[in-house]
Parts: structure tokens; sequence; C-alpha cells
């Protein structure tokens, strides 16, 4: 182990907690090592994957951390690979043929991979060593980032016969570390926990009132402008207006989102990590897997969603163990802002009544089958919750899951009908017969008939697949696969919709009440008397770190008192059918009837929901015009009209 350690990675010795977790894992065993952010966690199952016998299975919420893993990977001369969406279908054959060979060590995916059929039937035929899981809070309900599809992961280990699991995170309470101990039976003992504390941070929480905020930025940057920064703010728009405001002062600085093209975001990754960029002003789309260990500076121009992102988006500065900034540019301005992602992602209750509804009115199948858009388009309910609402489903035992596939498939030769059937004999010539008559081609593409085939020759759907990946790789076909639908078993059906959508309904509101509260223990914490380190350290139930830092704002002596938000006219001077008459008029002309005061709450906050996409919401004047307002006053004001009309 020791060995390997220096001659393949060139690492001395081991930092503190990762002996321990690849001990473990070498020894048979599943752990988890819980770090801080750049403590070395990604060596964990590095090392561990080199020294196991079979291939180690990643899953990795982001693409941009898996490709900055892999260059890694390979500059170590570890042979690893992904299969992304990004990709041609001809890279991802050639990596799926190295892990077959037993070349591949490392193969990193994201969750969604595991809903194509195509890519389980593969699976099944590898021998797997190892799944590590990154960013595994992920699967707690409890923790700040839950993805329903996760939780699926204890099953697709149990599925594909891996012998254990790693875990891997920066951000986990001692409630979501339960968790996850519990849904991978990870022994207390593998729970390997290095502390929170980073003394090399200097944790500054600055009292700034919204109009003073981009004078600051400017001031605080202009002192550390030969310096690599990152600006973290909340919205896409935000970071656009403060990256040309700063370029406009001398302070060469490039936005970056999710809203940007996939190479304009690998250009500005690229020079940033090169030190041809200084500055990034970001939203939390950048810096995940960032492994730049330079980083001096984290300013948040715009409060956190929560303290664990706050603790993650920090945990990028200094990882050289160099001492750096972190600086909250603090008010309760963008407040309601944060709080409205939050309410943005609770259903309605009537949504979840349709998707009940249509559950129930496939019990005579025995089986839902349904695409995730269009139940997500039908129920009014965006995708991320829709998921939720699934997971709260099994959970309950209505419905299980049993598989996802692609509806449609479709091929186009690349050689000649007659060149491909001469390559088989017997039965299975007689098989690619079938396939070449029931699936006939419209100028170039050919669309395969499931149904038909099983229905005139037998042919199982899970056959035909795996010889369609066989024609590909073999490089005789080019394969296309769309519209993945999801399939359910219809376990219990006998239910009270009305009781149940307002049961399910009372737990989203339940856990939008938590999130909330997420969002003020954050400020709390910012507007704290005590040592910020010692306060950010015991969140996450690090009882080791010291009660003074000696080097934060609060043990300089600068305790925060945020600044409230700028008065706002009261709305009772609001015209209601000035912000609120077109939309009422287009939702009436699309639905046939008048919206909630909830549906109304949202589109005056700027929250976007599926409905909204089709009425054009955005382009209908009143969009957003209240989003500075709490979202319970606007929803009791729009009720109060409403009542009236």
């Amino acid at each position: 182990m020791h060995d390997t350690l220096q001659q393949v990675f060139g690492y001395p010795q081991f930092r503190l907690g990762q002996e321990e977790t690849v001990s473990a894992v070498l020894a048979g065993r599943s752990a988890a090592a819980i770090f801080p952010t750049g403590s070395g966690k990604s060596l964990c199952y590095q090392l561990s994957a080199v020294l196991l016998p079979h291939l180690t299975l990643v899953v990795s919420p982001l693409l941009a951390l898996m490709q900055d893993q892999l260059g890694f990977l390979q500059r170590h001369g570890i042979s690893a690979g992904s299969i992304d969406s990004a990709q041609s279908r001809e890279d991802a054959n050639d990596v799926m043929a190295r892990a077959r060979s037993g070349e591949l060590k490392i193969l990193m995916i994201s969750v969604e991979r595991l809903k194509n059929e195509r890519f389980r039937n593969f699976l099944q035929s590898v021998q797997i060593s190892l799944l590590v899981v990154d960013e595994a809070h992920c699967i707690s309900e409890w923790g700040h980032n839950f993805r329903p599809d996760y939780l699926k992961l204890p099953d697709y280990q149990r599925q594909f016969n891996i012998p254990q699991a790693l875990l891997l995170t920066a951000t986990a309470t001692p409630k979501v570390i339960a968790d996850m101990q519990a849904k991978f039976a990870i022994a207390p003992d593998d729970v390997v926990t290095t502390g929170f504390y980073r003394p090399n941070l200097n944790l500054l929480v600055e009292p700034v009132s919204g109009a003073d905020k981009r004078r600051r930025l400017v001031q605080w940057m202009g002192e550390r402008a030969d310096q690599p920064s990152i600006v973290y703010v909340t919205l896409q728009k935000t970071a656009e207006q403060i990256a040309e405001h700063l370029n406009r002062n001398g302070i060469q600085a490039e936005a970056y989102h999710a809203g940007l093209p996939h190479d304009k975001r690998e250009g500005i990754q690229q020079r940033f990590m090169g030190g041809r960029s200084n500055c990034i002003v970001a939203t939390i789309a950048f810096g995940m897997g960032i492994d730049k260990s330079d980083i001096r500076n984290v300013v948040h121009f715009d409060l956190p969603k929560s303290i664990e992102n706050y603790s993650q988006e920090i945990g990028r500065a200094g990882r050289d163990g160099q001492p750096s900034d972190c600086l909250v540019l603090a008010n309760r301005d963008s407040l309601n802002v944060l709080e409205n992602f939050v309410y943005g992602d609770t259903p309605e209750q009537e949504g979840i009544r349709r998707v009940l509804d249509e559950l129930q009115a496939a019990r005579g199948d025995g089986q839902w089958e349904f695409l995730l858009r269009s139940l997500s388009d039908h129920s009014n309910i965006r995708e991320l919750p829709l998921k939720t609402l699934l997971v709260q489903l099994e959970l309950k035992g209505v419905i299980a899951p049993r598989y996802a596939f692609y509806a449609e498939y479709r091929f186009k030769y690349l050689i000649e009908p007659e060149a491909l059937l001469a390559r088989f004999t017997g039965e299975r010539q007689q098989f690619v017969a079938a396939i070449i008559q029931v699936c006939k081609r419209a100028k170039t593409w050919a669309t395969v008939d499931f149904d038909a085939l099983y229905q005139q020759h037998n042919a199982e759907r899970s056959r035909v697949v795996k010889a369609l990946d066989y024609f590909q790789e073999q490089g005789l076909i080019e394969l296309e696969s769309k519209q993945m639908t999801e399939v359910y078993s219809l376990l219990d059906t006998d239910f009270d919709p009305q009781a149940l959508s307002t049961e399910l309904y009372t737990g989203f509101k339940q856990h939008e009440v938590g999130e909330v509260a997420r969002i003020h223990a954050m400020l709390d914490l910012f507007a704290t008397e005590h040592c910020l380190g010692q306060r950010l350290a015991q969140y996450f139930g690090d009882e080791n770190a010291p009660q003074r830092c000696g080097h934060c704002s609060v043990c300089h002596g600068h305790v925060a008192h945020l600044p409230p938000p700028p008065g706002l006219p009261p709305l009772v001077d609001k015209n209601f059918m000035g912000l609120c008459g077109d939309f009422i008029h287009r939702h009436h002309e699309h639905t046939g009837h008048l919206p909630g005061a909830e549906r109304l709450t949202r589109f005056l906050g700027g929250i976007s929901v599926p409905l909204f996409t089709k009425l054009k919401a955005r382009g209908i004047p009143g969009f957003a015009a209240l989003e500075d307002y709490p979202y319970a006053e606007v929803r009791e004001w729009a009720q109060a009209h409403l009542n009236d009309l």
C-alpha cells in the first residue's frame, strides 16, 4: 500500500484519515471517508482501485468533476475512463470494451447512467470490486443536496454483486452520516471522519448594505487582483453583471454559470486552472472537482444556500495549506430569493393528485410506464421534486422501480443488410433476419418495433437490445436511443388518492419548513458572537476544533450585525390586475380555469414550474415583479384579491 502511494502517486506519506480508509477497503469492508474539501478523499478510492483485482465503479454527480479526476488518473498512468452524454458512441463503446477486457481499473459515471438498460446489461458482464459514491450526502433526505436517484444505489450494489462500497463526502452532519451508514451497512469503526476545521482559512463576515456591495467587492478584489479568486453569486444574470462591473473597474474577471455553452465553460475553467485568468464570478455550477490548490480568496457576494453549501464553497480555497481569505458580504437583501428556490420545489397538492390518478389508471396493467418529462408537464411538478415524490411512493410501498428503458431505438446500416445477415448462421441468422425484416427502413434510419418482433418471432426485448449493441460494437450499424421510459411495479393501488395526496403534500411542506430553517441557521452562523471556525466545525459534529481560531472576523472583534433589507412599498398599494391580469387571462385560455394563490405567487416571485414554460410566462408582464417580497406575504395578498374576483 505504501509502495503504491509513493511509486504510482508520488506521495511520501498518507494524509490524515487516508490510510485508515484504504485499509478498510482492502480488508474487504465498506467504508465512508468524511474529510473537508481538498483533504484527499479521492486518493482513498484511487489507491484502492489500483490494488483491487477488478473494476472500480465511481458514481459522481458532475461531468466537470469526472473530467478533472480522469486527467489526474491518466497523468499517473492509471487506466481510467468515463461514460457520459457528451461522448460519441464510438468513445463509449471503446471504454466498455476496455472494461470488459480487464484493462480498465476505474470507470466513472453519473447516477443517471444506471437507468440505461443497455448500460446495466453491460455491468452484468463485468466483475466489479468496489462501488464508489462521490458526494455521498446526496443519498440522504436530511442532506442539503438530496438526489432521489442516489437512493437506488444500495439496490444496484446488490444487483451487480459489488462486494463493497466506499462513500465520499465533505459535508455531512451527524444525522446524514447515520443515514449513509444505515443504507450501505457500514460499521461505525469504518466511518472515517477527520474533522471540519481548516486552520488556514480566515472566515470573514462583513455586514454590507445592498447598495454598497459592488463598491466593497471592487475594493477587496483590487487589493488581490493577482491572486486566484472565486466570487460566488446566486443567479446567472448576477454572474454576468458582476463580472462586467469588475472588468469596468480594471479587475479582469470572467462569468461562469450553467447557462453558458459547454465549450465556453471548458475554456474558462482551463484558463483559471492554467493561471491565465485569476477571477471567476460564478454560480455554484463552478468549483465541483476543481483541483486548484492555490485559490487564495473565496467571496460570497450573495448569501450561500446553506451552511453545507458555504462549507463546500470555502473549501475550494487554500488547499495548499497556505492562508486564504473567505469573505461573506452579508445582508438580508437576497433572503427572499433563496427562500423562493425552496418554495419552487414544493409541488402543488393538485399536481400530486394528478400523479396518483395516473398511477391508479394503470392498475389494470399491473405496472406503470411513463416519460418523466411528460409526467412533469402533466402534473406541473419540477423533475427533481417529482423524483422525490416517486421515491416517497416507493417508501410507502405503493410502487417499486423495475427498470427504465428507451422507448425508441433506431439504427442505420453501415454495411448492406445482406452482408450483416451473412455473418451469422443457424438460429442466430434467423434471429438477425427477423430484426432486418421487421425493422423497416424509412430512407436512412430503421425504427425497431419490439412488439412486432415479440409477437411474430417470440424475440425478447433484452435479446434484441443486446444484438443491436453487438452490431454497433462491430461497426455494422449506428444505433440511437431516446424517450427514456420509467417502469414501476404497482404494489398497492387501493388507496384514497385525496388522503394520500394530502399526506404527501404535508411531507413536502414539512421539508420546505426544514429547508427555510437551514437558510436561517446560516444567517445565525454569520451573525454569531462566537468563533466562526468553531461554530462551523460544531455544526458538522466536530468537537475537536479549537474554541477560538484567532483569525476569523469574530476573533478579530467584529461581530456581524446583518443590515435588514431596504424597505419596500406596501403590497396593499400594488395594482393586482396590473401585475396579474395578463397572466390570469393566458392561464384561463390554456387551462380553462383561474390560477390559485400558490400559482400566482410563483409567477409574481419568478419561480419557474413546467406550466410556465408552456405559457411563456417569463414574457408576461408581472413575472418576478414581487421577487423581493416574502413569499407568504405575496400569497396572502394574492389570495385576498382572488377572493374578490
